[in-house]
């Protein structure tokens, strides 16, 4: 079949101009085949995400498909097998500071609306691969849709702090239903092909080899009145009546406030999605427009595109990502030790198709090792995550040993024993006999230096630290923890294993503590100095939940443990006791034998479902902890307000997150704000601990600390990475070279 390929000449002519605006080069081809279907593919690589110069050149294709006489029908598709991936999101950072935007309703109701719907001849979507945020609003204004069964078809928005902004809010409801469409639009949960059919989102399946051409058909078959000519602003079967839709909407208002309620933009998705059942679909599309406009500059979106990029760049390490090295095939895993941390790490390996050797010191150890793998995989089949032939799979790449013999072939180990530095260190001597040369000697230690560990072995150059997060097949975060000696072949090793199991990786240094748990120690400390001088324990985690973390750090650790607590808290004091908090409140808890959740004291009790409740009992242990300290109650500490709950508890993490900085422990401000999100669960839409102190300004951070640590000794003393940052009024994301240029 002879094709004309046609791209736009005003495309081309103002491709320069447009790529300035969006940093992005991507277009539109157009092709009509003999059956006199034009085939428009959006070509950006690698998502074909919508650039300002892919949606010109779209609505210029649309335009010239709607002018020719050989054309007949329109059918819009996706280059190598991915529909789009959505707006382009490097563009918000300029749109956020743009003195001069598109005017609002430009792409939702000039182009996706006035000219991709409204056009005089039919047009389908043929989707593969993705069709995310303004791609499925892209495919949602054609006449029709086809899918392959795989392809994945959602509106994530809401992840960036705003709302679906090319008539997402109006179509879908309309598509699909409104119950269904809130729920794919407020947990941003894209739906696979199949299922995407069974709901009417989209009008039939092909493979995607048949997908253009059924396409195409289809299209035909519209023209020729073979099959309904719709326009899904205007679909009204399959929407509720009002009364019923507002009670719907209610719901859904009640638990997104539940769900989250520091966040306002899934609120305004609500009312908006309300405004088109209400006052007909054009009216929504122009609320949407405004909306979309406001929540682009709101503070939870500039926060989330952060870490939307954040995230993406942990991977990319200077002097290491960036020397062509390969990864090496990982084949076999061993692990040792199966207790919490072990079993979890064998999970997460097992899920990613890697075999595991699972190494115990007695059959006992051995057998609760295994069950718990098991107990960990049952929980997915319960859940619907996986079949049970998956199950069985899995299970088939367990293997249970209780010596060496079976580590000499594996390229992997990881040491998950108890944080007991002699242990380690013969583990460690035994590996490097037992292990092949090539073997990585990873530990999974939360807190102990990695020099320490190794010490008493020659293979300095292949001890790399893989510090998992409990529960590990459930947390996203790896922190990949590299000595001076590490050699970049191993991390790049490590980093590929981080992708395959899909954790984010965050290489840092060697230290105590590394990124996370060295941020963080302050945060349970700061909170022991405030009580012993007459702060409220629940009030602090109240006020902590509400700032927007999982718990407060009383509750935490009581989760985590009072021997857990103790023995890190000792590694802190012993390698910083200049500003180590030394409380005697979690000592004396330990010694009345209230240990945390497990024995259900703690600094809560704990019913039988673990549900926590205050003990009237704690304030007897606060009197003694504070006579024993010597430090007496601080009227002004017993009345804090919000706000100086929230600095006092954060500013020391702050400041210890600056020195991980200095000593060069992190190697990029983001990477501390994905070690806080992942790893702490410190809220995204502040986007991460670094991200949400420069919104304060390190001046106002350095002026606090500065006081408190007059008040109330060493902890708040602000360090001097801190200090050079404020005099100047400079960011604490900003690096070495920023704050030299400023001096």
């Amino acid at each position: 079949m002879r094709i004309l390929q046609f791209e736009s000449s005003e495309t081309k002519a103002k491709q320069s101009h447009h790529s300035t605006m969006a940093g992005n080069r991507g277009h539109t081809l157009m092709e009509v085949g003999r059956d006199g279907v034009a085939i428009i593919t959006i070509v950006n690589p690698p998502v074909n995400s919508l650039s300002f110069d892919v949606l010109r050149s779209l609505k210029e294709s649309f335009d010239e498909a709607v002018r020719r006489d050989d054309v007949k029908a329109i059918v819009v598709t996706g280059a190598k097998g991915k529909f789009s991936g959505g707006f382009d999101i490097s563009a918000f950072g300029g749109l956020q500071e743009a003195k001069e935007r598109p005017k609002p309703g430009w792409i939702s109701v000039e182009i996706i609306t006035d000219t991709i719907e409204a056009a005089r001849k039919p047009s389908v979507a043929a989707i593969d691969g993705l069709a995310l945020g303004g791609g499925l609003e892209v495919a949602m204004a054609c006449n029709a849709r086809l899918s392959t069964p795989t392809a994945q078809l959602g509106l994530p928005e809401l992840q960036l702090g705003i709302i679906p902004g090319f008539g997402g809010t109006q179509r879908l409801p309309r598509l699909v239903g409104l119950t269904k469409a809130l729920e794919i639009i407020l947990a941003s949960k894209p739906v696979k092909g199949k299922e995407a059919f069974s709901l009417g989102l989209v009008d039939g399946l092909a493979s995607p080899n048949d997908l253009v051409n059924n396409a195409c058909k289809l299209a035909l078959d519209i023209l020729g009145h073979r099959r309904p000519w719709t326009a899904s602003l205007y679909k009204t079967d399959k929407l509720e009546p009002l009364g019923e839709a507002r009670e719907i909407l209610k719901f859904a208002r009640a638990q997104a406030r539940k769900r989250a309620p520091n966040l306002h933009h899934p609120l305004v998705c609500i009312d908006v999605i309300e405004a088109g059942i209400a006052a007909g679909p054009r009216t929504g599309l122009w609320k949407e427009a405004e909306a979309f406009e406001v929540l682009l500059r709101s503070d939870a979106c500039k926060s989330l595109v952060h870490v939307f990029f954040a995230q993406r760049g942990t991977s990319k390490v200077p002097g290491v990502t960036d020397r062509g090295l390969v990864p090496r095939q990982v084949t076999k895993v061993a692990i040792l030790g199966g207790g919490l941390m072990g079993s979890g790490i064998a999970t997460a390996l097992i899920l990613g198709n890697y075999p595991v050797v699972l190494k115990e010191v007695n059959e006992k150890f051995l057998d609760a090792g295994i069950n718990r793998i098991k107990a960990n995989l049952q929980s997915r089949v319960k859940k619907g995550k996986m079949t049970k032939e998956n199950f069985e799979k899995a299970m088939s790449l367990v293997k249970g040993v209780l010596d060496y013999e079976s580590f000499r072939d594996v390229d992997m180990v990881i040491e998950a024993v108890i944080e007991n530095v002699s242990l380690k260190q013969q583990i460690f001597a035994d590996l490097e006999k037992y292990c092949p040369p090539h073997c990585i000697l990873a530990s999974n230690t939360s807190t102990i230096d990695l020099n320490l560990i190794g010490e008493k072995i020659k293979s300095q150059d292949r001890i790399v630290g893989a510090h998992f997060f409990s529960p590990a097949h459930v947390m996203p975060l790896l922190e990949i923890v590299r000595t001076k000696q590490t050699s970049p072949q191993v991390i790049v090793d490590v980093l590929n294993i981080s992708k395959k199991i899909k954790k984010t990786p965050v290489v840092v240094g060697n230290c105590t503590g590394f990124a996370v748990n060295r941020m963080f120690f302050p945060y349970t400390q700061a909170g022991l100095l405030l009580v012993e001088r007459g702060a409220d324990v629940y009030q602090i985690d109240r006020v902590i939940t509400k700032f927007g973390m999982p718990m407060g750090p009383f509750r935490l650790a009581d989760l985590v443990g009072f021997g857990v607590a103790i023995a890190t808290g000792m590694q802190f004091i012993q390698n910083f006791p200049d500003r180590t908090y030394k409380s005697m409140l979690i000592p004396l808890l330990q010694e009345d034998k209230r240990a945390g959740e497990t024995t259900r004291k703690g600094f809560y009790l704990y019913d039988d479902k673990r549900k926590a409740s205050p003990d009237p009992e704690l304030k007897n242990y606060v009197e003694k902890a504070r006579s024993i300290s010597g430090v007496s109650v601080d009227p002004k500490l017993t009345k804090l307000q919000e706000k100086d709950i929230i600095e006092m508890i954060f500013f020391p993490v702050v400041n210890e997150a600056c020195r991980v900085l200095d000593e060069g422990i992190a190697v990029k401000a983001a990477d501390l704000d994905i070690s806080a999100i992942m790893g702490m669960g410190f809220p995204p839409y502040r986007g991460g601990i670094i991200f949400w102190a420069d919104s304060l300004g390190s001046k106002y951070i350095y002026s606090r600390l500065e006081k408190w640590s007059e008040l109330y000794g060493e902890f708040f003393k602000p360090c001097a990475y801190l200090a050079a940052r404020a005099v100047k009024g400079i960011p604490l994301s900003a690096s070495v070279e920023q704050v030299k240029s400023r001096m």
